[in-house]
């Protein structure tokens, strides 16, 4: 298995997509301006106590104000709270909690109005990320995520991750962090914690504590709404995570953002800098590896399959669901039930990379082709488990109904990935009236001789659909070349899978669009 990660960045957002042997299975979109990511952490004000609800809302800075419910205090809230008071009213004046009192923790069964009040003061972290009309989704119980290690302020517990299966590495690790761990804090075991040497752990833990001094630091001084500590941007977060011996390349079209990842790289994996790479080519990143034609043929409604089997997938406010459909596929095998067993087989893997791609979450139900046969509805069921193992979201797979339905749940922490695969009419723009298409070429070509003649541009390239560059580069005397005989210009034709049919645009030599208006 080859991972590889292209990022495409521009002034208001950075495209991050994660291929996988070549093949696109997870896409993010970040905006430059996010400041309401998963673990970010905040100084929100109370807006309201709701004690039908067991919740409170809070201003955490968002338009919308955020969902904090009594479960998602953490049992530690009244030491939290004592300490938040604490920092921003002076008398606390450090930012260890070795000589902290720490306070009993709270009810599990308890009510909201006995822990909060309105226009008080709360220390909390982002848990869901505003989605369609809902503000962000809030949790009291604060931890800073690292390479190794999750640090868990107000704990004494330390915990392994549960895919970390040898008993002497569970012992051995837990061993290690309770003699090194800073007093008051928790921390939380990550799997690829594992086998890793102390310097490395150690070295992990002092940069959380340090994060967690920083967060100190801006609370002293902070009002409410106020961000005291940012969560890493999506790309960094996703190389904390993903970071393996089976990453091989990250390209990248930006030099900020290049060499922004290899001093992280360097803090993470000294040595390991040289499989970031610069891309500078003319062509677009994502069109250069395909990933644009990969984009427009998996985001849409219908999703095809290599059999010819296909996918209708469908959105509700509650719930997604899935239909899966042999297509062209039921054609090629006589047996009816093994042609359903491959067919669902196949589909199963599909579904768990568009789960992946689309951040799909919330309940999703799939209408699987009925079999029959005991046997492979549970093959099924193990081919669903084993397709999402890497799906780093919590999910929940439920076994095949008697109607052949399977139920997963999946955990939604941002909103879903929406990218539109249908295009504007290139003819009507979607006015319904179509210019003659014939005058296209006629209309390229006035352009190019008033950027010739009138901007005096010395050296332009023009970008195009594939099937404009074709119809205007092939044939030994092509239209390409007439230009070049009429102006005495060599004009270079680059196609891009993402544009539409007949959507041009010139560049100057600095690669920079020129306008026409």
């Amino acid at each position: 298995m080859v991972l590889d990660l292209v990022i495409h960045s521009s002034p208001s957002e950075v495209t991050i997509a994660l291929l996988k042997d070549k093949a696109l299975v997870e896409l993010h979109k970040e905006k430059s301006n996010n400041s309401f990511s998963v673990g970010d952490i905040y100084l929100g004000r109370i807006k309201k106590v709701m004690p039908g609800l067991n919740a409170a809302f809070v201003d955490v800075g968002y338009e919308k104000d955020a969902f904090l419910h009594y479960l998602d205090l953490g049992p530690k809230f009244s030491s939290l709270n004592k300490y938040v008071n604490g920092v921003t009213t002076k008398k606390i004046t450090a930012a260890s909690l070795k000589d902290f009192k720490f306070e009993e923790d709270i009810e599990k069964t308890g009510k909201i109005s006995d822990q909060l009040v309105a226009n008080q003061n709360v220390l909390v972290q982002i848990a869901k990320e505003p989605i369609s009309t809902k503000g962000p989704r809030l949790s009291a119980e604060l931890s800073i995520a690292g390479r190794y290690l999750v640090l868990v302020p107000f704990s004494d517990r330390i915990s392994v991750s549960q895919k970390i299966k040898s008993s002497d590495e569970r012992t051995r690790l837990k061993r290690l962090i309770q003699s090194i761990r800073p007093q008051g804090f928790g921390v939380i075991i990550r799997t690829v914690a594992e086998n890793k040497k102390v310097a490395d752990l150690h070295s992990d833990l002092n940069n959380l504590y340090e994060k967690w001094e920083e967060t100190f630091k801006k609370l002293k001084s902070s009002k409410p709404p106020t961000r005291v500590l940012g969560e890493l941007n999506r790309t960094s977060a996703m190389l904390r995570d993903l970071m393996n011996a089976q990453f091989s390349n990250i390209y990248v079209d930006d030099k900020n953002v290049q060499q922004e990842l290899k001093e992280y790289i360097a803090s993470i994996a000294p040595g390991r800098e040289s499989i970031v790479k610069g891309y500078r080519k003319s062509t677009p990143i994502f069109d250069h590896f395909g990933l644009e034609k990969q984009i427009k043929s998996l985001f849409g409604k219908n999703v095809t399959m290599k059999s010819g089997a296909y996918l209708i997938i469908e959105h509700t406010e509650a719930l997604h669901v899935v239909d899966v459909n042999s297509g062209q596929r039921s054609r090629k095998m006589d047996n009816q039930e093994q042609n359903a067993l491959e067919v669902n087989i196949e589909s199963a893997h599909e579904i768990a990379r568009q789960l992946r791609l689309r951040d799909m979450g919330g309940i999703i139900v799939i209408d699987f082709i009925d079999m029959k046969d005991s046997a492979n509805r549970e093959k099924l069921f193990e081919v669903m488990r084993e397709a999402m193992a890497d799906d780093r979201a919590k999910h929940t797979i439920l076994p095949p109904s008697k109607f052949g339905l399977i139920q997963i749940t999946r955990q939604r922490v941002r909103p879903e990935m929406e990218i539109r695969t249908a295009e504007t009419c290139p003819c009507c723009n979607g006015t319904g009236e179509a210019q003659a298409t014939i005058l296209l070429i006629d209309e390229i070509e006035n352009n190019l001789r008033y950027i010739l003649t009138q901007l005096n541009q010395k050296k332009i390239s023009l970008h195009v659909h594939p099937f404009i560059e074709a119809y205007l580069t092939k044939g030994f005397y092509s239209i390409q070349r007439k230009w070049f005989m009429k102006y005495k210009k060599w004009v270079k034709i680059h196609a891009s899978d993402s544009y539409e049919f007949l959507e041009y645009h010139f560049h100057d030599a600095m690669n920079d669009e020129i306008s026409l208006k």
